[in-house]
């Protein structure tokens, strides 16, 4: 019964080294297909694709001869994706304009390219995102406590929104807490 055991692990690894063997690197033009598939689903950094391509065993010459390419055919669109970004961030996540321009610094974009996304994010969007996140997390905050404002500040601060932002959108909060 053991031997038997013992021969079902030995096989085991066995197919498993069998098949970590049979894993070869990419070409160059299996990699370019590859990369342009992944861009054509979703959209992509530039910073990205390259880590993608040189984590395959690329050179850096040759990642940017193929994000030139990708930049070339259109799959591929720094400005474009911080764009998708900055919106996506805002929406979905609740981020304010400081932390996704952090999030688009570390993400490798240039100023010219983040100042235009985050003007690309619409104001009454941007301001109703900072409303829904502070009135979610002030419903278990007493407001007229300032122990209680200042937590709901740090939070929404951590959060990426601007100082005068969140300090007129708390005061509206309390305003319409008193009303009901």
């Amino acid at each position: 019964m053991w031997f038997y055991l013992a021969f079902e692990k030995i096989l085991t690894i066995y197919r498993f080294l069998i098949i970590v063997m049979q894993k070869r690197n990419p070409t160059a033009d299996e990699m370019l297909v590859r990369m342009a598939g992944l861009c054509a689903g979703a959209e992509q950094c530039s910073a990205d694709i390259r880590n993608k391509i040189q984590k395959q065993g690329f050179s850096a010459h040759e990642a940017d001869r193929m994000i030139q390419y990708l930049q070339q055919n259109r799959y591929l669109d720094d400005s474009r994706y911080a764009r998708a970004y900055a919106v996506d961030k805002v929406r979905f996540s609740g981020w304010g304009r400081m932390k996704v321009r952090m999030g688009l610094r570390a993400k490798g974009m240039t100023d010219s390219i983040i100042v235009q996304a985050l003007n690309y994010i619409p104001d009454a969007e941007y301001k109703e995102t900072l409303r829904k996140v502070l009135i979610a997390k002030s419903r278990n905050l007493d407001l007229a406590d300032v122990k209680d404002r200042q937590k709901l500040y740090r939070h929404m601060a951590s959060r990426g929104f601007e100082s005068q932002l969140i300090i007129s959108t708390i005061r509206e909060r309390m305003s319409e807490r008193e009303l009901e």
